[in-house]
C-alpha cells in the first residue's frame, strides 16, 4: 500500500466516489461475505500513489486531467471503462529515476483488478493500456489506445503559461539530473513526440490539439538547443 499522503487533495472524496462507482460497475466476482468488497481501499492506495512526495508533474492534478479528458473522448473507445481504469492505473507506479515505472504500473493494475474481481479480458486490456503509454503509438483501428494516448498527451495542448509550467514541473521531477544530461534526455523525448505522424489520434483531439502541441514542442525544444548541447 501507498503511504498516507501528508495533505489530501481538494478533490480526493470526489476521485474517491468516481473509483468506487467504477470498480462497483466493472467487477464481476460475488461479494464474499468471509471477504467483503471495499472498492474505497484501492482507491486510497491509488489516491495515496498519486499525491507521493517526489512527484511534481505525475500528480493527483495529472490524474484528474487524464480522467476528464479520457470521459470527453469516451465516445471513441470501444471500452471507455477500461480506458478509465487505465487511466487510473497509468503512473499509479512513478519514480523519476526508474524507466520502468510503465511495466510497474501495469503489473500493478493485473494485481489490484484480478483481486477485486474484475472480468480479466477487461483487466488484460487495462494492462495492455497502461503499457501503451510508453510509447504513445497505438496501432491503427486501436480505439481504446487512442483515446488514453491522446487524454494523457492533451497537457501538450496547453496556453504557452500553462505549458511552460508543465515542463518546469517535469524539470522538477528530474531535479537529480545535471542540466547537460537533462537536456539531452529531454530533447530526445521532444523529437521522438515530434516524430510521430500524429500526436493525437481521435478526430477531436487532432483537431483541437495537433497544431498547438506540436508548436509548444517545438519551442521547447528551440529552447533547450539554445540553452546548450542537446545530443
Amino acid at each position: 500500500m501507498a503511504d498516507t499522503p501528508a495533505t489530501t487533495h481538494p478533490q480526493h472524496e470526489a476521485l474517491l466516489t468516481q473509483w468506487c462507482d467504477l470498480l462497483r460497475r466493472t467487477r464481476v466476482a460475488p461479494i464474499s461475505d468471509t471477504h467483503p468488497f471495499a472498492p474505497e481501499v484501492y482507491g486510497e492506495d491509488l489516491l495515496g500513489r498519486w499525491a507521493e512526495e517526489q512527484r511534481r508533474y505525475h500528480t493527483t492534478d495529472h490524474l484528474v486531467a487524464v480522467l476528464h479528458h479520457t470521459v470527453e473522448l469516451a465516445a471513441y473507445a470501444d471500452d471507455p471503462d477500461a480506458v478509465l481504469l487505465a487511466a487510473w492505473f497509468h503512473d499509479a507506479v512513478y519514480r523519476p529515476d526508474r524507466s520502468e515505472n510503465e511495466e510497474r504500473s501495469a503489473h500493478l493494475a493485473e494485481r489490484a483488478l484480478t483481486e477485486a474481481g474484475v472480468d480479466p479480458a477487461r483487466t488484460a486490456e487495462v494492462v495492455r493500456l497502461v503499457r501503451l503509454t510508453t510509447s504513445h503509438d497505438p496501432a491503427p483501428e486501436d480505439h481504446n489506445g487512442e483515446v488514453l494516448c491522446d487524454a494523457d498527451l492533451a497537457v501538450l495542448a496547453g496556453e504557452p503559461a500553462a505549458y511552460a509550467t508543465y515542463a518546469a514541473a517535469v524539470r522538477q521531477e528530474y531535479g537529480f539530473v545535471p542540466d547537460d544530461d537533462f537536456r539531452s534526455g529531454r530533447a530526445a523525448v521532444l523529437r521522438q513526440l515530434l516524430d510521430l505522424p500524429r500526436l493525437f489520434r481521435t478526430p477531436v483531439g487532432h483537431e483541437r490539439w495537433e497544431h498547438i502541441a506540436r508548436r509548444n514542442l517545438g519551442t521547447e525544444l528551440e529552447l533547450l538547443v539554445a540553452a546548450g548541447p542537446t545530443a
